[in-house]
């Protein structure tokens, strides 16, 4: 008999922290980032979690002869800032990489919602990420999972039509219906894309629910949870969690690292799972039919929807105010405005104006550096305005030299002709 697959995938994402930004900052200073915020927290998670998980899952699949295997997504903003910051925690990704049993993923570099808002903006973001994970891992990723599992029909036939075969998503109730996350599946609108869907009960027992000493299965240990992964009725399991859920979220106190030291070896000896990749995993299983998403899901709050960066009218606002520059971008083809403007659209700033308390608030709560979400607004509305102002004065100049050149391709036609 076959085994099952066990698939287990990181995300790991830092967001470029906008500084305090004033309205009378407009048109006056132009440096928005808060540097010293992003290099405290980024060392800070660096030392407690990706460095010390890093050599616990390179020990594992040392151990385990390659029978270990993970995933990770990494976004260029996160990697911008480790190159940056933690030069080191690009070398201990690299030792893991070079062991042949980790597979980097593909998705947007600045872990954008652009997806959801202009196709050529989505198509340079995941275009500029693959080249980003070649140069700097010597791999093509091959699987790709969109910012925050968003993901759709829609969105499906665009990744395949930039070559990837394999995508990530949530196995969101609302759209799973009476089927099960744990097989494969694929797009409705493009049958060649495999689709893994993240069983979000098992992957949040680890990511919330693993220090909760209400929950019932307080403690959590390797043994108890694989006897959660064998009631699971599929073919493959798919955790599906952020990297931070390691030494930041749930503390090395609650004995979560005890808990991944140990799960490797407990599942490998019990013999019922393998671990795999994303895309040895579309290899491995065919798929049991379509899956129809008409409407973007995403692993976000209890709805599985964009609600979450797009819930309100704040959000709105500032994401159509974002996204209707691209075309003006477009023409005046500045690197340092499409820099800034790579930022400007990481989701953390849309999440930030959230407001949804009701469903998920402490983890809305946990993850922002705002008091409100009305201030969160009128930050990042301050640092657009600006940022619209260069764009205008940047086209306002090129229009001008294109006046200039017409002119003198005038007069010398004139003298030609004289």
């Amino acid at each position: 008999m076959a085994k099952k697959s066990l698939c287990l995938y990181f995300q790991v994402h830092q967001p470029t922290r906008l500084r305090l930004y004033r309205f009378f900052d407009i048109g006056k200073d132009s440096h928005y980032y808060d540097d010293f915020a992003n290099r405290t927290i980024l060392r800070r998670i660096a030392q407690k979690c990706y460095l010390p998980m890093n050599e616990l899952l390179l020990d594992a699949i040392q151990k385990s002869g390659g029978k270990f295997r993970v995933a990770f997504s990494i976004t260029g903003s996160a990697l911008e800032q480790f190159e940056r910051y933690a030069p080191d925690v690009i070398e201990s990704f690299k030792a893991l990489v070079a062991t042949g049993c980790v597979e980097i993923l593909g998705e947007t570099y600045y872990h954008s919602l652009a997806s959801l808002a202009s196709d050529s903006e989505f198509t340079h973001q995941v275009t500029k990420h693959s080249a980003k994970i070649e140069s700097l891992f010597g791999v093509k990723p091959t699987a790709f999972r969109n910012t925050e599992l968003i993901y759709s029909d829609s969105i499906g036939d665009r990744v395949y039509d930039l070559g990837f075969r394999t995508i990530l998503t949530e196995g969101a109730r609302h759209i799973m219906g009476w089927k099960s996350p744990d097989y494969v599946y694929n797009c409705e609108v493009q049958p060649k894309l495999k689709i893994l869907l993240r069983n979000y009960s098992l992957s949040d027992d680890i990511a919330f629910r693993f220090s909760n000493k209400d929950s019932g299965e307080w403690p959590m240990t390797a043994e108890k949870f694989l006897s959660k992964l064998k009631a699971a009725e599929g073919d493959i399991v798919n955790l599906f969690m952020d990297y931070e859920t390691f030494g930041e979220h749930q503390s090395s106190a609650s004995g979560i690292f005890d808990f991944m030291r140990a799960l490797p070896g407990i599942v490998i000896s019990d013999g019922t799972f393998e671990f795999t990749t994303p895309t040895s995993a579309a290899r491995k299983h065919k798929s049991v039919g379509d899956l129809e998403v008409l409407d973007p899901i995403s692993w976000a709050d209890e709805e599985r929807d964009v609600t979450a960066w797009l819930g309100n009218e704040l959000q709105q606002e500032a994401f159509n105010k974002v996204y209707a520059m691209t075309e003006k971008l477009s023409i005046v083809n500045d690197p340092i405005l499409w820099n800034d403007f790579g930022h400007l659209q990481e989701s953390d700033h849309f999440y930030y104006m959230s407001t949804k308390f009701f469903s998920d608030g402490e983890v809305h709560k946990y993850f922002n550096p705002y008091d409100t979400p009305y201030e969160a607004f009128i930050n990042y509305m301050n640092v657009i305005s600006d940022f619209q102002i260069r764009l205008d004065e940047k086209r306002a100049a090129l229009d001008v030299k294109e006046e200039v050149l017409k002119e003198e391709k005038g007069t010398k036609a004139h003298v030609k002709k004289k």
